[in-house]
């Protein structure tokens, strides 16, 4: 088989530019996608003969048209989409414009899925493929002053499971990659903080928002070990629909699971009495 090909988004910093190193120190082609022509030679310098970097806004389909058009034409094939780019809006939810919320879903959504349907008609070709969707431990949780973010995250959440289902008979595997707090820029210069002006959230969502900016630049997470363990579950035969990275992630799945099974256990009594009886539906037939 020859070299597999990875289109791999926002790859300025963070993610995107570790697993670009990984794939070439592996031996195999990284398209990087960037937002600006000045970047492009930093990318390639990583590795001249098997880095490629292209320009590639998720919310102009104008430049995913021409890069799947590039893969066609240099490559004729694709093997590996990793939907890392995308961004966190930060603030409470009553307070974030209508203009930002709908920049977040086409971003962190809309952007995804355009990125998915330039992958899947290669993908289907070959009968084989890895899409890694980079959603978050926020896309399992809901937190105060993050919940357009988590609300992108969800939906992201949602669409890759149901996009495994509906491809894995084809050879074509879907996980969604969940980190806990990595030391990358996406609570820094990456994200959009949108700040409380009603006192009622003072001590939920802007309380959430100033330690999310404190523990900015130290988190416990390591992007390189993030991109191995991204490149690792490509190579599985059975990948999982979810990994989580990090200690953190990990911890706070584990908390998610006891809640909502506790919280379904003690309201079951309300929801579960909903269904026709069965004399009901005798009676209807």
């Amino acid at each position: 088989m020859s070299k597999r090909v990875w289109l791999i988004t926002g790859c300025s910093t963070g993610f995107g530019r570790e697993l670009v190193k990984i794939v070439a120190e592996k031996g195999e082609i990284a398209i990087g996608t960037l937002r600006k022509e000045e970047q492009i030679a930093e990318l390639e310098a990583i590795n001249p003969d098997l880095v490629k970097g292209v320009i590639l806004d998720v919310q102009k389909q104008e430049t995913i048209d021409q890069t799947a058009q590039i893969i066609e034409k240099e490559y004729g094939r694709l093997d590996v989409l990793v939907n890392n780019a995308g961004y966190g809006t930060l603030g409470p939810i009553e307070e974030t414009s209508e203009e930002e919320i709908q920049r977040q879903f086409d971003v962190n959504v809309f952007g995804c899925i355009r990125m998915m349907k330039l992958a899947l008609p290669f993908m289907r070709k070959q009968r084989s493929g890895n899409i890694l969707n980079i959603t978050s431990i926020a896309g399992l949780n809901g937190f105060p002053g993050v919940g357009i973010y988590n609300g992108s995250k969800f939906a992201l959440e949602g669409i890759g499971e149901a996009l495994a289902a509906e491809t894995k008979h084809i050879g074509i595997k879907v996980t969604n990659i969940e980190p806990g707090p990595f030391r990358t820029d996406w609570a820094g210069r990456s994200a959009t903080y949108n700040a409380a002006t009603i006192d009622e959230y003072n001590e939920t969502a802007t309380k959430n928002m100033e330690s999310i900016r404190e523990v900015s630049g130290n988190q416990i997470g390591d992007p390189v070990r993030a991109a191995k363990a991204m490149f690792e579950v490509t190579t599985l035969d059975e990948p999982p629909v979810h990994l989580p990275l990090g200690g953190s992630a990990y911890k706070r799945v584990g908390i998610r699971l006891k809640e909502f099974k506790e919280e379904i256990e003690k309201y079951k009594y309300l929801g579960k009495p909903t269904d026709f009886t069965e004399e009901e539906l005798n009676e209807m037939a």
